[in-house]
């Protein structure tokens, strides 16, 4: 038994061998694998083994590719065979919006060299002659995708990560997990102990429970999966016997079910709308390599709507029923990568594709524990992208969601209504009355646009202009040309404390701190390689305490940030104090007009500067925290509010701002004003690919210090810079269609990069785009094209900041 090792894997299922064996390719071959069984004791050895490229995501699309690759190499470098089919993926559209769907995926998919192409129905049927297509209007085709014998797989990785040294230990339970004070983790096992520098947790249905020895509430609760395996049918055992290529994979957008040969016969695997999670409390003890009693009433719209697909599937016997469960997070992404708020803790949980996610998660999450951060962005699979409020009820509603909507059209404007709404400002039902159509962020309700009247919603679901698009107009123009108030309570905030608060975050971020009390300034965390981390506003209200703020969603992951590069000598004190703290954002040429009447003290410019943060009272609101600061681009400030206070400041608001038209805005309307100024988003423009330097915003590094984490890495790549961020005017003319993330940016005919942002700016009646692009395309005037739905329209790079480059208005 294996008594010291550099990493510790907790689960021999197919996402924690991938991670044993991608860590010993890159030379850590000191690491174990402790399986409580035998290897693909869970989820693993009853998955359907289904190899689908298609996701409609930068991450996922890259870790599938990799995957993908993987797999069909391994044989020959193992010797082991995987049985992997590559017979490819056929994905029916049987609607205009389905077609929309798949159009919107060919842009990045074609970014990262991902073949596949939208065909005709004639096309279609020749790749699945025994289907009738008749009802659809097209199909995507992946000819890369495939299905591969999920054991097979599991122990050809196996295998050779025990060639490279690394140990596997079956029959090895896990009981408990502690740190030591040196920060090592003690595993205590049936077997012995085991000492790891570092632990990576990848147990599937038992996420939750082995998080819990760690104090970890995991976001993954296992949701009940069935499939049907078939006897013979006759015309698959003649197609076969006629020697004709398998047929691929067959997904069906209408009766919702995935649908491959076996053999001589068919899988069928459905995805009914409202499934049903198990072992939320637990999984019960000694549970493993076992199935549930199938559920036949579920199946039988299936089996219908099969019958109705493929006829001669009405002729076939049922040879077994597979009812498993698999691991499912609320957002049905897996959850890779650091555990909040622990060092040298990994999670690779919650794979519900985990057969076609395991390669590449397993590469990336290798490439972080050992070379401190992966080669792609991984925000998309982070386990800090969920906030504290994903508990276990959340998490067991969200996944019931997301489980019956994966055969759903995924709208870019598509809301989902489950658990919501979970945490509000205490003005939540004030907005709802104005008209506030909510959306979510980080498990905040927040209003992304009004509908006064309540004639436009709901907001027609579409990949194209939505029925919302006047009125968000009429938002950015009231901001621009009077008055606007956003609610900004969800932000996320912290108090840094302390005798030694200054210079731990001098230490910890890159920009220089405000030299005086009562300033503010933007800075970011940086990782050993210069590239972004975090981003924080950052508020000096006195020499031992900072205020910070940061976006919603990531409140863990950016407090998990701040937290790890806090030592027990630095003197300071890191406070989370945001469901304390209320914000209204009120920005717009009237802003000073309306504030002048509520706030105790002058907002002139000889008073109150841009970047000031001063205290005063708001009508009987006392310490509020009044910031000349917005996202907005415009005069503006930012009231952060003891919560308490959030009526009667809403109240006073309301009432000074009656006869300046004072209007409520939503974040649709403060994206395409924030990026008429081209101001970055974090996991948008902002990314661990990417310096400071590469987005433009190296001003924002202190050049009067060097003793900042990623110093180093920024002195590197200074001057040395591949890449560029640019701001595009997109030339769409009439087309009901508006620039968005990632839509393929071309040179010709060649895709050099994809559009971090997009959205129609209304205030200067322009379609506006970024993107990050090698700098030979950089300059301003270069002629581009942006791919919008299939279509290529042409775009030129403009200067940043095309509304009030000069940022004369938030100055005035």
């Amino acid at each position: 038994m294996t008594k010291q090792v550099r990493v510790a894997v907790i689960g021999g299922g197919v996402a924690g061998v991938s991670v044993l064996y991608h860590l010993s390719r890159l030379g850590w071959t000191d690491c174990c694998l402790l399986e409580r069984t035998q290897l693909t004791a869970g989820s693993t050895w009853h998955a359907a083994g289904l190899l689908a490229l298609y996701f409609p995501n930068q991450t996922m699309s890259q870790i599938n590719r990799h995957s993908i690759a993987l797999y069909s190499q391994l044989e020959a470098e193992t010797g082991q065979p995987v049985g992997f089919h590559q017979c490819g993926q056929l994905r029916l559209a049987s609607s205009k919006d389905r077609l929309d769907e798949y159009r919107a995926y060919l842009s990045y998919a074609r970014a990262f060299g991902i073949e596949c192409d939208i065909i005709s129905r004639d096309e279609a049927r020749k790749l699945w002659p025994l289907a009738n297509l008749d009802d659809i209007i097209a199909a995507l085709y992946h000819p890369d995708d495939g299905h591969i014998a999920p054991a097979d797989l599991t122990q050809a990785m196996a295998l050779a990560a025990r060639k490279m040294g690394a140990k596997i230990h079956l029959n090895t339970e896990v009981s408990a997990i502690h740190q030591t004070a040196s920060g090592e983790w003690l595993l205590a096992t049936n077997t012995g102990e085991i000492l790891a520098e570092h632990v990576v947790c990848a147990t599937g249905n038992y996420a939750r429970q082995t998080g819990a020895m760690v104090g970890l509430n995991v976001p993954s609760i296992p949701v009940l999966h069935q499939y049907v395996v078939t006897e013979t049918i006759a015309e698959f055992e003649a197609h076969n016997k006629a020697g004709l290529p398998e047929m691929p994979v067959l997904r069906d957008d209408r009766t919702r079910f995935y649908l491959r040969q076996e053999n001589d016969g068919l899988i069928l695997g459905p995805y009914e709308p409202n499934p049903a999670s198990w072992a939320v409390n637990g999984v019960p003890p000694g549970f493993g390599a076992e199935l549930l009693t199938p559920d036949y009433d579920i199946l039988e719209p299936f089996l219908e709507g099969t019958m109705e697909r493929v006829a001669s599937f009405g002729d076939a016997g049922i040879k077994t029923v597979v009812n498993g469960p698999i691991a499912h997070t609320p957002d049905a992404n897996p959850l890779v990568g650091p555990a909040p708020g622990l060092q040298n803790f990994w999670l690779a949980e919650g794979f519900v594709s985990g057969i076609m996610f395991a390669g590449g998660n397993g590469r990336y999450l290798a490439e972080w524990i050992t070379e401190g951060a992966p080669t792609i962005d991984m925000w998309s699979v982070d386990p800090r992208r969920f906030n504290t409020h994903a508990g276990k009820i959340h998490t067991k509603v969200k996944n019931e969601e997301t489980y019956g909507h994966i055969f759903d059209i995924h709208y870019p404007n598509l809301e989902m209504p489950a658990a919501r709404p979970g945490k509000t400002s205490p003005c939540h039902d004030r907005l709802t009355r104005a008209g506030a159509v909510w959306g979510v962020a980080g498990g905040w309700e927040r209003a992304r646009w009004f509908d006064a009247d309540g004639s436009r919603t709901p907001e027609t679901p579409t990949f194209r202009r939505s029925n919302a698009f006047e009125v968000i107009g009429e938002e950015c123009r009231a901001i621009r040309q009077g008055v606007g108030l956003i609610d900004f309570t969800s932000f996320a905030k912290w108090e840094v404390t302390g005798p030694g608060a200054l210079a731990f975050l001098e230490h910890a971020l890159a920009n220089t701190m405000p030299k005086r009390d009562g300033r503010v300034t933007l800075a970011h965390a940086l990782d050993q390689n210069g590239r972004f981390c975090a981003e924080y506003t950052v508020a000096r209200l006195a020499e031992d305490r900072f205020y910070l703020c940061g976006p919603a969603f990531s409140e863990v992951h950016d407090e998990h940030v701040l937290r790890s590069r806090l030592t027990p000598d630095d003197n300071a004190t890191i406070t989370n104090v945001s469901m304390g703290w209320g914000c209204f954002t009120v920005a717009g040429p009237k802003s000073r007009e309306l504030l002048s009447q509520i706030v105790d003290g002058s907002l002139e410019n000889d008073s109150f500067k841009w970047f000031d943060v001063q205290e005063h009272e708001v009508g009987w609101a006392t310490g509020v925290r009044v910031m000349r600061v917005n996202y907005c681009g415009e005069l503006g400030w930012e009231l952060h509010h003891p919560i308490a206070f959030q009526h009667h400041i809403l109240d006073q608001l309301e009432k000074a701002g009656a006869d300046l038209g004072l209007r409520h805005v939503g974040f649709r309307a403060l994206d395409s004003l924030r990026i008429e100024k081209s101001y970055r988003a974090v996991t948008q423009e902002l990314t661990t690919q990417n310096t400071l330097a590469e987005v433009g915003l190296e001003r924002f590094i202190g050049t009067d210090k060097t003793d900042y984490i990623g110093a180093r890495g920024v002195a590197a790549h200074a001057g040395k810079e591949q890449v560029q961020l640019i701001t595009l005017e997109v030339l769409v003319g009439d087309a009901d269609v508006e620039p968005a993330m990632n839509q393929a940016v071309r040179a010709g005919d060649k895709v050099i990069a994809l559009t971090t942002s997009g959205a129609y700016g209304h205030y200067l009646g322009k379609h506006l785009a970024m993107a990050i692009v090698p700098r030979e395309f950089a300059a301003e005037g270069t002629k581009l094209s942006v791919e919008i739905l299939d279509t290529r329209y042409n775009a030129i790079v403009i200067a940043d900041s095309p509304h009030d480059p000069q940022n004369l208005r938030p100055r005035g």
